[in-house]
């Protein structure tokens, strides 16, 4: 084979992996949110918001290096917004934080409502910090319906738990954070539709299956392999935080289900459209793979790699 996995770890290194320098400076700017949030709760004990937990990409460690958002989520208590709707839980968010922020030099300007969530701009880094509220349940690690971003339906969740379920794979898979994120990076590249988060299950899968390899290529085999062979059609349920009794599975269908809500199947999200590209770019990356590794010169194993990771990759 006319590459190696040290090939693949420096192109990581180089072009995927977030900036350690960038991350730190996001982190101080949401962490200044965070701290402004919590000291103006505690001088309004009768403020409608109750916390702001940091979530996401950056939080668990899967970052990439096209990062220029973050994800916050914010309770609210409920009942300051009975008969809520979504429009009206994000404005209320809104006004909430124009009123504790406009104190530490923001200006309402920099706060706008998106698509199923309120957006944070820094004027001066350029980060997004995206809000998402959250409706607590009054239950144990931080349960609470959130709005979900890319549909506006209410979801069981919990921040505290997902993080717990991710380091957990992390600690026992040492290349699980490397494979999510390269596997971000080629998703990217391809631009086609998959969650961040159905990655993150699919290696997870793969960590308690079988283990995820130490060497790159191996591992990418391993995750293209599942696609293409399985074509998301075997369950995945995890039970770290229930029983595989407590989910429902849907025959023929998509069934990989959110570690802590046995509600939520994640397959819901993909419709035929979606599906079929997405076992496509599987099966043509495992291709192009092969060919990399069977290539007899370093110019078609590099040609090949280009169309899995993209024109910046080089050998």
């Amino acid at each position: 084979m006319l590459f190696t996995n040290r090939d693949l770890k420096k192109f990581i290194e180089n072009k995927v992996n977030v900036d350690s320098e960038k991350v730190k400076k996001y982190r101080k700017q949401v962490n200044n949110l965070r701290d402004n949030l919590t000291d103006y709760i505690k001088e309004n004990p009768d403020f409608g918001l109750v916390k702001m937990l940091h979530s996401g990409s950056v939080r668990k460690g899967t970052a990439i290096s096209t990062l220029n958002d973050m994800d916050v989520a914010v309770y609210v208590k409920p009942e300051k917004i009975e008969n809520y709707t979504e429009e009206q839980v994000l404005s209320y968010i809104k006004d909430g934080l124009v009123k504790v922020y406009k104190r530490h030099n923001m200006t309402e300007d920099q706060f706008s409502l998106g698509k199923h969530c309120l957006k944070v701009s820094f004027k001066g880094s350029g980060l997004d910090v995206d809000v998402v509220p959250v409706i607590p349940t009054g239950a144990p690690n931080d349960m609470g319906h959130l709005i979900a971003q890319d549909t506006g339906e209410r979801v069981l969740t919990s921040i505290p738990l997902h993080l717990s379920f991710i380091q957990s794979r992390k600690a026992s898979n040492p290349n699980y954070a490397t494979m999510v994120r390269i596997t971000k990076w080629w998703r990217n590249k391809n631009e086609f539709k998959m969650k961040s988060f159905l990655i993150e299950m699919i290696w997870a899968h793969i960590a308690d299956t079988e283990g995820i390899s130490d060497d790159i290529v191996t591992a990418l085999q391993q995750f293209f392999r599942y696609i293409v062979n399985t074509e998301l059609k075997d369950p995945i349920v995890f039970e770290d935080n229930y029983k595989k009794s407590e989910v429902i599975l849907v025959e023929g269908e998509v069934n990989i289900f959110d570690p802590v809500n046995p509600e939520n199947n994640l397959g819901y999200s993909l419709d035929y459209t979606k599906l079929e590209r997405i076992l496509d770019e599987a099966d043509e990356a495992l291709g192009y793979l092969s060919l990399a590794m069977q290539a007899s010169t370093k110019n078609v194993a590099e040609a090949s790699l280009k169309q899995i990771f993209g024109s910046s990759f080089s050998l």
